[in-house]
């Protein structure tokens, strides 16, 4: 079989200004990609339509000009696997939301935030997974005519990935070696919401990695909890043969060494923690 190509990506979410801790990953991953010849893509994972921040995405593209990282393809540089704005690909996303649903790897949820509220109330640590599933309102515990016309009458619902209990799921990081976590500590996370229309990180990224032919990727650790899910959709896809190997970098901390370093670190101890001067526009500061 012939070599894979290396191909890595960036992908920040325009929430904000872009940290030292993403210049860093984005050095990591422009260092691998040069190094072996590879492509390095710039995606923008704006799917959280709430914490968008009007101008971040452009600050994030100066800065990495400013630094002189240079991308491959992606946002604002062109390619064959665009668009590169998550935004911009729900169709792409919806179908195989379809094929998650068809295979019975995911199930459609009802349950509204009030009723989620009400359950946790009543279980301690409640998490939404196979011990409690089956008392929820769902496609796995309703009629599929009553599915059918709830979705029909504009109800709201998500799609969540259904996790098999008790079943040890090996993730084999360049940096860690290889981690082990149980699938009975995972709860069926949300991948889609009709509200509006667009899918979750989990989905987005897994989809985009598949399809973007990423090879490697590289990563903060705070990631790392993800990886186990993120292995399941693959093999839920099928897609075995083309799950990129993951490298989770540690974080950069503060100096103190108690916890990650954050902008107020930088103004309480006289340094930058932004490439560039950044301007909230919800703050002004």
């Amino acid at each position: 079989m012939a070599e894979r190509k290396v191909r890595v990506r960036f992908a920040p979410s325009p929430t904000g200004a872009l940290h030292i801790g993403g210049v860093r990953t984005a050095l990591y991953n422009y260092l691998f990609a040069r190094q072996h010849g590879g492509d390095l893509i710039f995606r923008i994972e704006d799917t959280d339509s709430n914490r968008f921040v009007p101008g971040a995405e452009e600050y994030i593209l100066e800065s990495f000009k400013w630094l002189g990282i240079r991308f491959d393809e992606g946002v604002s540089f062109g390619g064959e696997c665009g668009p590169y704005r998550q935004s911009e690909r729900r169709e792409i996303y919806k179908k195989y939301v379809q094929i998650l649903l068809e295979n019975g790897k995911a199930y459609i949820a009802f349950d509204t935030p009030e009723e989620l509220d009400a359950k946790r109330a009543e279980i301690a640590n409640f998490q939404y997974d196979a011990s409690t599933r089956g008392m929820m309102r769902n496609s796995l515990t309703m009629p599929k005519e009553e599915v059918d016309a709830l979705i029909a009458e504009g109800k709201q619902y998500v799609v969540r990935f259904k996790i098999e209990p008790n079943e040890d799921i090996h993730v084999n990081d360049l940096i860690r070696g290889e981690v082990v976590i149980n699938s009975s500590i995972l709860d069926d996370k949300v991948l889609y919401k009709s509200a509006d229309e667009l899918p979750t990180y989990h989905l987005a990224n897994i989809v985009d990695d598949h399809l973007m032919e990423v090879s490697h990727v590289i990563r903060g650790e705070e990631w790392l909890p993800s990886a186990p899910l993120h292995v399941l959709l693959y093999r839920a896809f099928g897609w075995e043969d083309t799950m990129p190997e993951f490298a989770h970098l540690p974080l950069l901390l503060k100096p103190e060494g108690n916890g990650k370093l954050s902008k107020r670190d930088g103004d309480r101890l006289g340094f930058p923690v932004f490439p560039l001067e950044w301007h909230d526009p919800r703050s002004g500061e």
